[in-house]
Parts: structure tokens; C-alpha cells; sequence
């Protein structure tokens, strides 16, 4: 059988990113923790994590990070049919996009959380690299723009997103006097997420484009927008999120009639419970554009 609490040390090592830090979330020493990861390598005869040059899981740390979330989702199933068990709240461990978070996804997750008592642990990651946290075993479940479902997990498609490569009228007259030209690409500043972002790119190539282009790096959605009022770039917005600031003028799209879409999934893995289930439905309402 397994130590289900060697299996929480583990998890609570990678979510916090360290050893005291997963002691005071756990309510543990750093030395309990260190010594249940260490019975836990020697019950299974070989390394759950790697200590450098980063902390990470190894491949069989992360076989066991997928089974216990599995475990403590079935689990909270479990509790809801027999609530003697015990009365904590449940709690997941999501990666969503930023873009999503600053939009729908609030909206679409409130009224369970609410109902349920539900806590989320927000994991916040790009579109594009999202899964790896689920296939490390970090999260429950995540959003990205993969449609491909890893092993024994399941996908399900959301809907897409519409960005629109958006700047203030002023910064538009004066880096793109003659529209979205290569020229005007190779020295006006854009805005980018992150180094994993790739939007920018997309449209670049979109428009013909794939040569070098100087931007600024903001890693967070309602700074993103707040740079692009200031003058500061231009950068790909969602539609959503944008629409107040296209409506009174003060954005506008520096390419009329280019816009890049992105198509979001939700991936969870399978037999992860009912809770899962019923957060998949209510994501299933939202109408994403």
C-alpha cells in the first residue's frame, strides 16, 4: 500500500517550490518533509525528485503526482457522500492562461466555488505551455491550446479566442503611417506575455513578417493592456477584453482586418471525480470570442 502522506509531501515539495515552504504549508518542519520524501525514495528504490540545478520531479515523481491528484479529487467525492469524514474544504490546482483569468474564467467558475466550498489553487501559464504542468503531475487540470489529450487524461474543446494587434491612434500615425509594413514591424515596439508567448509571432507571420522586432516583456494581462493605452507598444489583445477601450476610441487595431484566433481546451485527467466533472460542464457555457 501506498504512505498517502510520503505521496502530500511530495506534491506540497513541488507546488511550493521548496522544502520550508512545503513544511509550512503542510504544517511540518523542513526536516519532517526532507525525511518523508527520503522514506518515500527508498520505499520505491529510486529518486522522486532532482535537487539540481532546479527542483523538478523525476519521471517516476511525476507517475505518482498524477495519482495523487486523482486521489485527492476522488477523495473529495468521497466526503461528499459520507461529510463525516472530515470537513475540508475541497481544493484545486488549475494552470489557466492569463487572458482567460483576466475574462471569463472567473464568471464561469464563481457560481461552483460558491456552491461547493470549491478553493482553486491558479496556476498562471502561457496557452502554449499549460499542459506541461498537467503532464508533470503539478495540476488537476489546465487550459491551453493543445488539442491533443495526453495519456490518460481527456480533452475537451472550449472554443476560440479572437486577439487584435491593438495600439493607441497616436502610436498607430506614428509607427505605422503606411499601414503594417516590414519596415514598420522591424522598429515599432510591441508588447509581449512572456518569453513562452508567441502570439506576437503568429501574427508577424501572419502579416509576412518574420524578422527580428524590439518589445517590451509584461507578464500580466491588465498591465499588457494598460502598456498599450500608454503609447508604450502595441501588442495582440482579446476582443473581450478590449472592447471598452476599441469603443471609445482609445485602441485601435494597427492591422484592420488581421486578427489571430486561438482556440483553448480544457484537459483533465480522466477518473478525476465528479467535481471535475461539473467544473467541465460549467466551462462548457462559456461562449468564448
Amino acid at each position: 500500500m501506498l504512505d498517502y502522506k510520503l505521496l502530500e509531501a511530495l506534491a506540497a515539495v513541488v507546488e511550493c517550490g521548496g522544502f520550508e515552504r512545503a513544511g509550512d504549508a503542510l504544517g511540518l518542519s523542513q526536516s519532517a518533509v526532507s525525511q518523508r520524501i527520503k522514506a518515500l525514495e527508498v520505499r520505491l528504490g529510486q529518486p522522486v525528485l532532482v535537487r539540481a540545478p532546479a527542483l523538478a520531479p523525476t519521471p517516476a515523481g511525476q507517475r505518482l503526482l498524477n495519482h495523487i491528484q486523482q486521489v485527492q479529487l476522488l477523495e473529495r467525492d468521497l466526503r461528499r457522500a459520507l461529510p463525516t469524514l472530515d470537513s475540508a474544504s475541497p481544493r484545486l490546482r488549475i494552470a489557466v492562461n492569463a487572458d482567460s483569468l483576466a475574462t471569463w474564467w472567473a464568471e464561469a467558475v464563481g457560481p461552483l466555488c460558491r456552491e461547493e466550498g470549491l478553493l482553486i489553487d491558479l496556476v498562471v501559464e502561457d496557452q502554449d505551455v499549460g499542459l506541461r504542468r498537467l503532464r508533470d503531475g503539478d495540476v488537476a487540470a489546465c487550459l491551453c491550446a493543445s488539442p491533443q489529450p495526453i495519456a490518460g487524461a481527456r480533452c475537451v474543446a472550449l472554443g476560440t479566442m479572437t486577439y487584435h494587434p491593438l495600439a493607441t491612434p497616436a502610436y498607430r500615425r506614428r509607427h505605422f503611417p503606411a499601414g503594417p509594413t516590414p519596415e514598420a514591424f522591424r522598429h515599432a515596439p510591441a508588447i509581449v506575455y512572456g518569453p513562452h508567448d508567441q502570439l506576437q509571432h503568429r501574427f508577424l507571420a501572419q502579416c509576412g513578417y518574420r524578422g527580428a522586432f524590439p518589445f517590451h516583456l509584461c507578464p500580466s494581462s491588465e498591465g499588457f493592456v494598460a502598456l498599450a493605452r500608454a503609447g508604450m507598444g502595441y501588442g495582440m489583445v482579446p476582443l473581450m477584453q478590449a472592447e471598452p477601450w476599441v469603443a471609445r476610441g482609445e485602441l485601435a487595431s494597427i492591422a484592420p482586418g488581421q486578427v489571430l484566433e486561438v482556440p483553448l481546451y480544457w484537459h483533465f485527467w480522466r477518473h478525476s471525480g465528479e467535481l471535475i466533472e461539473r467544473l467541465t460542464a460549467a466551462l462548457g457555457t462559456v461562449a468564448l470570442r
